[in-house]
């Protein structure tokens, strides 16, 4: 189907996003996530979340992860290294893949000390350390006087951001934005406002790993928000955003960071990610889980506005959709309210390939959606065979062609939060 291409002002772009870095069990590299959604391969596996191996879950989980061996992997960041060692070489998981992703991100773009100086970090998420709050809290319950000190760190998450700090340099204005499974949109959104404030020239977005405790995990399980593997099933085929049999989510450990700059700092290099055109962030004004179209469609609607384009402007949606039994309907319903059919933007769900990294999926699903702008293609969303919305132009089997230059990626999560940013591959005049 053909669509005609809109432009866009390039003076009402926001920042650039000029430098990226992603850690997930099956990707560690921009070139190896952008393969991993080329060709639709589902990164998950099955995991026991109980005592007695009875419970599984499909999940994508850094188990073996080591900081010493990735940084030894790393050689490009030379005497950074022995920093990253020293910083946080015995900080929880989430704190460790932080610094990571985020030094990586810092030297890709060459920035200076003094630039590192001046340079905002926005941590996504909270919550980041359950497991490791939970097997102290075991051990501390059979043995008080064994509890470590240091876990005065490892109990907030500004650990987070500290670390990042030290590691990087970069010590201008920091924040942790909260919002659930929405963190990682908010917080770009925030850094976004950041830099077109005038509060900040760059700013760095960093999604730590969440790591969810036994007990959360099965939580979900149990109201039915996460997928659950039965005998002969196959973690591969259990996450099934916008499919009439899906069940849930897939857990994933995901950290991922961006570097943002304003349009006048990135308009000097030769080559950059994208930028962000606009956002929406909206709450339903409701406690509890059940997602609400009303406010989902008026998100993104007000992120459209705000980029100063119409829905017909739009070529692809990144949705939210996790698999889950009633958001994917509220989220289809949605975004055929917004955009209509015939053509209609191409819809997808990264979910279904990568897992639900919680606080960083936001920030992966940009980068997610960046890649694809610029490789001219729309990844398939894998096990979509019946879908929920005969009238969403979904991306099903395999891998699309196609022409894109404007995307908007969703983010929904509990308590009501709604977030849509919009994102461009290049201002045309």
């Amino acid at each position: 189907m053909h669509r005609t291409v809109m432009t866009f002002d390039a003076a009402r772009t926001g920042a650039a996003i000029v430098s990226a870095s992603v850690l997930h069990p099956a990707a560690t590299s921009l070139r190896q996530l952008d393969a991993l959604l080329r060709h639709g391969r589902v990164a998950l596996n099955a995991e026991t979340i109980d005592p007695a191996g009875e419970m599984k879950v499909p999940a994508a989980l850094l188990h073996d992860f080591n900081l010493r061996m990735w940084a030894a992997r790393e050689r490009r960041l030379g005497d950074e290294v022995e920093r990253l060692r020293r910083v946080a070489g015995r900080a929880t998981l989430p704190v460790q893949t932080a610094c990571c992703t985020a030094l990586l991100a810092v030297a890709q773009a060459a920035l200076t000390p003094a630039e590192r100086a001046r340079t905002a970090v926005v941590v996504a998420g909270n919550n980041f350390a359950l497991a490791d709050h939970a097997l102290t809290s075991a051990a501390h319950a059979s043995s008080p006087a064994s509890t470590p000190a240091g876990h005065l760190l490892d109990c907030f998450d500004s650990d987070a951001l500290g670390a990042v700090g030290e590691v990087t340099g970069c010590t201008g204005e920091g924040w942790l934005i909260g919002g659930s499974s929405a963190a990682g949109t908010l917080a770009l959104i925030h850094a976004d406002r950041l830099i077109r404030n005038g509060d900040a020239e760059r700013c760095l977005v960093v999604a730590p790993v969440n790591e969810l405790s036994p007990v959360d995990t099965a939580a979900f399980v149990r109201a039915g928000a996460m997928a659950l593997l039965r005998a002969g099933d196959s973690p591969a085929q259990a996450c099934r955003p916008f499919d009439e049999t899906r069940q849930g989510f897939a857990l994933a450990h995901i950290a991922a960071a961006v570097l943002l700059e304003h349009p006048r700092l990135a308009r000097r290099r030769a080559t950059n990610m994208g930028w962000i055109l606009g956002h929406g962030v909206t709450t339903d004004g409701k406690r509890g889980t059940r997602p609400d179209v009303e406010g989902q469609a008026r998100v993104m609607a007000a992120a459209v506005e705000k980029a100063g384009l119409s829905p017909a402007a739009v070529d692809y949606v990144n949705a939210h959709a996790t698999g889950s039994v009633v958001g994917d309907v509220s989220e289809a319903n949605a975004i055929a309210r917004v955009f209509g059919t015939a053509p209609g933007p191409v819809v997808n769900a990264t979910k279904a390939i990568t897992g639900h990294g919680m606080g960083a999926a936001g920030v992966i699903e940009a980068i997610a959606t960046l890649l694809q702008l610029k490789g001219g293609y729309c990844h398939p969303t894998p096990n979509l065979t019946h879908p929920i919305s005969p009238v969403l132009r979904h991306v099903s089997g395999h891998s699309m062609v196609e022409r894109m230059h404007i995307a908007i990626s969703n983010s929904f999560a509990f308590g009501g939060i709604s977030a849509s940013l919009m994102l461009a591959l290049n201002p045309r005049n």
